[in-house]
């Protein structure tokens, strides 16, 4: 019995405890320094670096690794300088550490160790089995496109919900949120894969081409926001940490410490010189965009803060979470604040009938959308706050909501998977439809 079970044992190929892996070890390597230029959105040399079947597949020059021997293994050579360019392009070298766990992971026999995940066909964007849920949607700025979120991917479709234009597939499994610049020549989009990596994806819109990407922490970002001058993008983290990043090379320019708490929302100031956070914390937080240094709380502290929207034309905010109640703040204090005194709040409009999670104001700005929990968006006259139409149909909670820019239009979005296009008026609706191509063409 002991000769028999030794040989079973001899012919299992085990992973030795001291051999790399290929998921805990060396993928954290290629996303942190390689996969922004190799990945399907941006495929430099052809090489995609994103799962391992395409990792080994290698580009223009052949397979990446030969198995057992790291000498012949073209991402060595590159990743030494023995070939040149040598890489990460551009940057500086690997650590010495980063390069033995490649050659060792190589000459143990390169194994992929990865879960098998269906999402990430090496087809690349494919057929859905079923909608994601919309968790990012926003209209372009000539009102022609509206950008909605897919899995490891962006859609955009004519922006009356008529059809499909044209699929931006990237690196990040989850986009989260989507924003665009005051021409149209730059959309952002903030995402990533959860415990793995936060993705910051720089598009021209018009002919749908990456411009570059930006990592950040080891887990999604959240709220993504540019600055009206588009030179900055902002980002909130699950590191309790606000992150801004220029536009034009992707490089992170600082990131901010005060919260407590995960950071889920952030927008600029009209003359894109100050920046506001919010998070679970319950804080809106007011920040020195130039100098990325924190300047003082905007609000009392009520219920954690899932979302920010400001005013299109002047330095007011709107606010909610789980308190289920939309605050309007404005960012500057127009007196010294007393103990128990909240001399920024402009008004709250009315309790809504779950927790916040999406806000947006009107390009015209007087109106308020606020979505949320509860299966319907509510529309309120920002100078008033009076309640002026119920955008109904969604049936479970609602996670983005976007005006269109000439402030007659209302999309919406969440756990149901469908877009829905209201009349902002009346909250008549107007469309609804599935953004994605659904297995055997339904909509």
């Amino acid at each position: 019995m002991r000769v028999v079970f030794a040989a079973c044992l001899i012919s299992i190929p085990l992973l030795a405890a001291q051999d790399p892996s290929y998921l805990r070890d060396v993928r954290p390597i290629l996303d942190k320094n390689c996969t922004s230029c190799h990945q399907p959105a941006s495929k430099q040399a052809d090489l995609d670096l994103t799962t391992y079947g395409r990792f080994q597949a290698g580009g223009t020059r052949g397979p990446a690794f030969v198995p057992g021997s790291p000498e012949q293994s073209l991402v060595l050579q590159f990743i030494t300088a023995a070939l040149q360019p040598s890489m990460p392009f551009g940057q500086p070298p690997l650590a010495e550490d980063d390069v033995a766990t490649i050659r060792d992971w190589i000459k143990s026999g390169a194994r992929d160790d990865s879960p098998s995940d269906p999402a990430s066909s090496e087809a690349g964007p494919g057929v859905y089995r079923q909608p994601p849920v919309i968790t990012a949607l926003r209209f372009s700025p000539d009102g022609k496109t509206l950008a909605v979120n897919g899995n490891r991917e962006v859609l955009l479709h004519h922006a009356d919900g008529s059809g499909l234009i044209k699929r931006l597939p990237g690196k990040a499994e989850r986009i989260l949120s989507i924003a665009f610049s005051a021409d149209g020549n730059l959309m952002i989009a903030g995402g990533g894969t959860p415990a793995r990596f936060g993705e910051i994806q720089f598009w021209e819109p018009g002919e749908g081409k990456l411009l570059r990407t930006a990592d950040a922490t080891s887990d999604t970002v959240f709220g993504a926001s540019l600055s009206p001058d588009a030179s900055k993008a902002a980002v909130g983290c699950a590191d309790n940490t606000v992150r801004a990043f220029e536009t034009a090379t992707g490089k992170e320019l600082y990131k901010i410490n005060t919260h407590e708490n995960w950071v889920l929302g952030t927008t600029f100031g009209i003359d894109s010189k100050r920046l506001v956070s919010v998070g679970r914390d319950r804080a809106a937080k007011l920040i020195d965009a130039s100098a990325g240094q924190f300047l003082e709380n905007v609000n009392q502290m009520h219920g954690e803060l899932a979302a920010v929207a400001r005013h299109p034309k002047a330095d007011e905010i709107v606010i909610g979470g789980e308190d289920r109640i939309p605050y309007i703040y404005k960012m500057d204090r127009p007196r010294n604040m007393k103990v128990g005194e909240d001399a920024t709040l402009v008004r709250q409009l009315a309790a809504q009938d779950g927790a916040i999670f999406a806000l947006d104001w009107s390009p015209d700005g007087t109106r308020v959308a606020v979505g949320g929990a509860a299966p319907s968006v509510n529309i309120y006259d920002a100078d008033t706050g009076l309640l002026l139409a119920s955008c109904t149909g969604h049936v479970a909670g609602i996670y983005a909501v976007a005006f269109s820019p000439d402030s007659l239009h209302l999309a919406t979005g969440g756990f149901d998977g469908q877009v829905r296009l209201y009349g902002a008026k009346d909250c008549t609706l107007e469309k609804s439809f599935v953004p994605v191509p659904l297995e055997g063409g339904a909509q």
